[in-house]
């Protein structure tokens, strides 16, 4: 190849393609490296380097400086201490001849050229979109095939939107507008790639910017979404001004701007709730208009049991489990969601097995532990703890009876929770006889999986989505826990 059909291809390709010409030039030292290297051997490590101003180029080989004892020892790919000169691990590069191109490297350095130009247009392409990222655009319809859409965003710039992120039921033809929200991934083997999705829940947050000018002035903020793709979603959003209703704004007069983003999206309900900071409280506000008659939390597991009445509970379940399913998603929580009567009569029980263990860590008759749990008094820790007063009046006792059932109760207390951290420990060193890592262990406990029965209960697909994990492996783990079942 001639010095001068190199710059002229740099200053062609250059100009073309937009490309700056230290990218070409290097673009051209790979594909003249590559195609130099069928005249090498085939493990040999070939490097070209090009004059930036004359376009003549030079081409080197180097060697890995290794013991010649060593069995990974090869000729051609290493060099002895004594031949380089250097030490053990050091690169020993030398100046070979340029090879003579005939046809076939002629056309082999062209395509590893025009691969390495389509790589660099393409990252320059990404950068100029960077900022993009995340943002809605809006495209015309260039392409369609089985798996994807081609959407041309402005200039002849190409995305991809996969068919998997439309909306269900949603069909475009060439020429068609459309809008949706640029993500820029990376493609293993493909590098970065421009790709649009209308399924994601940017989707919903900036069509609401659009449609609401509070949202860009920052008066008011979304501050999560859960959505059902074109089915169902639910925003919760939260005012700057106490002037403002937040609901209010985002619905617009007579639902004008809840529509206009509904419309975009299929006709996708959409659900306003007002934030806040209390996860109890933000679950009412998601359930609504259902209405919860109280709420049982677990920060431990970050969980919730919730009851509702039977007029409420079909309402607040949803259709499929839907409406709950996205409250969940909304807060963050785990909702376990039960009758009032169930509720009640799950509270009887509890009650009952506490009053039994009153009277008989207290030593205490059945009149006075109904005394104290109708008094308020639900754990150990509450009559060990008790304000003094308040538990002889709940008995109607005397302060020094009263002084003698709190120290009963604090003891009653410390052999609970020595009792409840060896079980822990009895649980973890079941996960681990399973199988587990020390971290699969801590994951699985912080997903509120603390026993073998807990790993029982899940199918293979559940585990696998928590750890990683072959499927194999995790059908082993699950059976070897259910082994007590059949026992």
């Amino acid at each position: 190849m001639e010095s001068i059909e190199i710059l002229a291809v740099v200053e062609s390709v250059s100009n073309e393609k937009g490309i700056e010409e230290g990218i070409i030039f290097g673009a051209l030292e790979t594909a003249i490296a590559s195609a130099s290297l069928r005249h090498f051997h085939e493990d040999s490590d070939i490097s070209v380097s090009i004059d930036r101003t004359s376009g003549e180029y030079s081409t080197h080989r180097h060697w890995l400086v290794e013991d010649e004892n060593s069995e990974d020892f090869h000729k051609e790919t290493h060099i002895t201490e004594s031949d380089s000169k250097m030490s053990i691990g050091d690169t020993f590069s030398q100046d070979v001849d340029n090879v003579a191109f005939g046809r076939i490297e002629t056309q082999a350095a062209r395509q590893v050229m025009m691969q390495k130009v389509r790589e660099a247009e393409r990252d320059t392409i990404v950068a100029m979109f960077k900022s993009q990222d995340n943002s809605l655009m809006n495209g015309t319809v260039k392409r369609v095939t089985r798996d994807n859409i081609i959407v041309d965003i402005g200039n002849d710039i190409e995305a991809i939107l996969p068919r998997d992120q439309l909306l269900p039921g949603e069909i475009y033809k060439i020429n068609d507008r459309m809008r949706a929200i640029l993500q820029i991934k990376e493609i293993e083997g493909r590098g970065s790639q421009l790709m649009l999705s209308r399924t994601c829940s940017e989707m919903v947050t900036e069509l609401f910017r659009i449609e609401v000018p509070e949202i860009n002035e920052d008066i008011i903020e979304i501050r999560g979404i859960a959505r059902d793709a074109g089915s169902r979603s639910k925003i919760t959003v939260k005012t700057n001004d106490g002037r403002i209703d937040p609901v209010g704004a985002c619905v617009g007069m007579r639902g004008s701007r809840v529509q206009s983003v509904s419309g975009e999206l299929g006709n996708e309900r959409i659900d306003i709730i007002i934030y806040d900071d209390n996860p109890a409280q933000m679950v009412i506000n998601s359930l609504a208009p259902a209405k919860v008659e109280s709420i049982v939390m677990d920060e431990d597991s970050r969980s919730m049991e919730l009851a509702v009445n039977e007029e409420n509970l079909a309402l607040a379940i949803g259709s499929r489990g839907q409406n709950i399913r996205l409250a969940s998603r909304l807060v963050g929580w785990e909702l376990n969601i039960i009758s009032s009567n169930e509720a009640e009569a799950k509270e009887r029980v509890v009650e009952a097995e506490f009053q039994a263990k009153l009277m008989d860590n207290l030593s205490i008759d059945e009149k006075e532990a109904e005394a104290l749990i109708r008094g308020g008094f639900l754990t150990f820790d509450d009559i060990a703890y008790a304000e003094d007063g308040k538990l002889s009046v709940a008995m109607e006792i005397d302060e020094t009876r009263a002084e003698e059932i709190k120290a009963a109760a604090a003891d009653a207390a410390l052999m609970e929770a020595m009792g409840e951290i060896t079980q822990e420990e009895s649980n973890l060193e079941s996960l681990t006889e399973l199988g587990f890592s020390e971290e699969e262990v801590e994951t699985l406990v912080s997903n509120a999986l603390k026993s073998k029965d807990d790993i029982a209960e899940l199918a293979v697909d559940e585990l696998q989505d928590i750890i990683e994990i072959t499927e194999k492996k995790a059908a082993d783990i699950i059976m070897k826990a259910r082994e007590s079942w059949f026992n």
